[in-house]
């Protein structure tokens, strides 16, 4: 799915007087006999809502202080600010997953409230004449025969008349008023689903200016001279440009760029070591490796990324759209998945890596390529800011870039069912597309990551 030329980075009629006027119909969300496409575009509208809320919050200055205070107070190590980072961003994603968890709540809230409107328009007839009926019994009383025995026939008929219709407008008066309870019931709980997802709207925003900052720290500490940075990343750029396959922009980067050359040497080196050890030294070390975590001032993966299957969290919080192998909407099987985020979400490595390339990548947005080790790389695409450069190791957790507003524009993305900002993670083996799957920690069964 990604290439140098197809990348997956990827809305009555008038009444009588004497009745009330009918409301106006729901709008229509999506094809009533899709539930998942209704949720789905529900809850786009939802998060449409959110990030507006998002944009008016703002930082108390108590709580900015306190935050660079904190910060300040830190060991400026590259190991302290490493750890400070990778917990910050686990801070960060599971905020995201609360309110990913929220927005779905609020969807489903929203699609069960347009039912219940919907119920009401399609019965406004039958309610309108109801409540008239109910209207001429009590302008009309049947007569008493005790006060007008000569009316006797009248009462009969009468007595008759409502014993066919008031089962019938009692039916009708329980579903009402069951209906009126539900959406009762329904404001109530959005009410409360509102309250808690400030709180933790508010939280994200600390979050993230804690991050920010933490970023600062760390890109003072690891600089290198602006000269050789502004150097490497023009080279970059001119090569992604030539690049006609996105294995031959991997190769080039790798031989041309020096710090990626340099990193790339020594997580070898690494690799080679563990080749030649033994299998009980390889023994011993999964079995260090369960008690303590690896050093954090590592520059080469701390394991095998072939032994890390079932163990990468993924890089960001959201939903599934896309798997290896789906339709892409081009007419060709996906060479990777594609999550559904939020506006504003980090983006973490997944496992320990050497970061190969990080910019812009033609019209998909930021891109960012990561070598694993033992002919693995992870492509990384459709996110709005990156926070690493080339050569740079990175520790599995780490963040590396943040998601925009709205999903990037492209071929494959269009044929997407959300306009919600989309992250395209693509798993390439001796430069050919594998199925990512396996990698995965399952979703219900907690963080686990390759440092733990």
């Amino acid at each position: 799915m990604v290439s140098a030329d197809r990348t997956g980075a990827q809305e009555p009629e008038a009444t009588p007087a004497a009745q009330p006027a009918a409301p106006s119909p729901p709008a229509a969300t999506a094809d009533p006999q899709d539930p998942s496409t209704a949720l789905r575009e529900k809850r786009d509208e939802v998060g449409r809502e959110l990030q507006d809320l998002s944009q008016t919050l703002k930082l108390s200055e108590q709580k900015a202080t306190e935050l660079q205070q904190g910060i300040a107070a830190l060991e400026k190590t590259a190991g302290s600010l490493r750890e400070a980072l990778i917990e910050s961003a686990t801070r960060r994603k599971d905020l995201e997953k609360a309110i990913a968890a929220s927005e779905t709540k609020l969807a489903e809230y929203g699609l069960r409230e347009d039912e219940i409107r919907k119920s009401f328009y399609e019965r406004r007839g039958t309610l309108a004449e109801v409540l008239a009926a109910l209207q001429r019994m009590g302008r009309n009383p049947p007569p008493a025969l005790l006060v007008s025995p000569d009316d006797a026939l009248a009462s009969v008929r009468t007595a008759i008349l409502l014993g066919a219709v008031v089962p019938g407008i009692r039916k009708e008066t329980d579903e009402l008023a069951s209906d009126l309870h539900d959406l009762a019931t329904l404001r109530v709980s959005i009410q409360s689903e509102k309250t808690t997802l400030l709180a933790t709207l508010q939280s994200r925003q600390e979050e993230e200016r804690r991050m920010d900052l933490l970023l600062v720290e760390n890109d003072k500490l690891s600089r290198k001279s602006a000269a050789q940075l502004e150097e490497e990343r023009r080279h970059s750029e001119e090569l992604a440009k030539k690049a006609v396959t996105l294995e031959g922009l991997i190769g080039s980067l790798e031989t041309e760029i020096a710090s990626v050359r340099e990193a790339m040497d020594a997580a070898r080196l690494e690799e080679e070591k563990r080749r030649q050890q033994t299998e009980e030294q390889r023994q011993r070390a999964r079995e260090l490796a369960e008690t303590t975590l690896p050093d954090k001032n590592r520059i080469a993966p701390a394991y095998s990324f072939g032994e890390l299957k079932a163990k990468l969290e993924l890089p960001a919080a959201g939903e599934i759209l896309r798997q290896f192998g789906d339709p892409d909407g081009t007419g060709h099987p996906a060479r990777g998945m594609v999550i559904a985020s939020s506006a504003g979400s980090v983006v973490t490595a997944p496992s320990d890596a050497t970061v190969v390339y990080a910019g812009e990548f033609r019209s998909y947005g930021q891109m960012i390529i990561l070598n694993t080790g033992e002919g693995y790389h992870i492509v990384l695409s459709g996110m709005d800011r990156v926070n690493t450069q080339a050569g740079k190791f990175v520790l599995s957790g780490e963040p590396i870039a943040v998601m925009g507003e709205k999903r990037v524009a492209s071929a494959t993305a269009l044929a997407l069912e959300t306009d919600r900002p989309t992250l395209y993670i693509e798993f390439r083996k001796d430069g050919k597309s594998v199925d990512s799957r396996p990698w995965w920690v399952e979703r219900d069964s907690g963080k686990v990551r390759n440092d733990t």
